[in-house]
């Protein structure tokens, strides 16, 4: 049998996300941060400015350098085409687009003169969402205590006893929402059965 490999888009959302993330990434150092201070971070703004919408989904493309893009897109690109897989494209774009809006309102009305970038809140919302894989009716996996107990009890730590730069508060709210829409689509996906 002479098969020959092919190379498969699994994970359309998921790639579309890491790609645009990363020409985001491009042009931010072109213009010497100057679209991703316009587009892709939250800080408190005028309503009028129709800017300032897009910035609460645009928030999670943008990354302040290198380490930052890279950190947080290896670990989307490790867990999400699972997510994807798992859970359907709509379903993924919809997890994305929640804990960006959840996340940028936020930090919109808490942080009004700081600004928010990344898609950390993501990442822990796909943790979260990830350890529900093993759901069944009427129990919660235990995965899913260990990683929230981990995680956020981590981001909580961090929170209150390190002085960085990193929003502990937009993990822990993306670790919320992907547990929240995790235990609503597996539970819907039981009924279904």
């Amino acid at each position: 049998m002479d098969r020959k490999l092919k190379i498969s888009f699994n994970s359309p959302i998921i790639l579309g996300f890491v790609i645009l993330s990363f020409i985001v990434y491009v042009v931010d150092n072109l213009t010497g941060g100057f679209s991703t201070r316009l587009l892709f971070s939250v800080y408190r703004s005028s309503f009028i400015d129709p800017f300032t919408y897009f910035r609460f989904f645009g928030h999670v493309l943008g990354h302040a350098n290198l380490d930052h893009f890279l950190g947080n897109i290896m670990l989307i690109l490790v867990i999400g085409p699972m997510l994807e897989e798992k859970y359907g494209s709509a379903n993924i774009l919809f997890v994305i687009l929640a804990t960006a809006l959840v996340t940028g309102l936020v930090h919109f009305f808490v942080f009004p003169h700081v600004y928010l970038l990344g898609a950390s809140g993501v990442v822990f919302a796909f943790i979260l969402l990830s350890s529900f894989a093993g759901f069944r009716e009427g129990r919660i996996p235990f995965t899913f205590i260990v990683v929230a107990l981990l995680y956020i009890g981590q981001q909580v730590y961090q929170g209150v006893f390190v002085q960085d730069n990193i929003s502990n508060l937009t993990h822990i709210l993306g670790g919320i929402v992907g547990a929240v829409l995790g235990y609503i689509m597996n539970k819907g996906k039981m009924n279904r059965y």
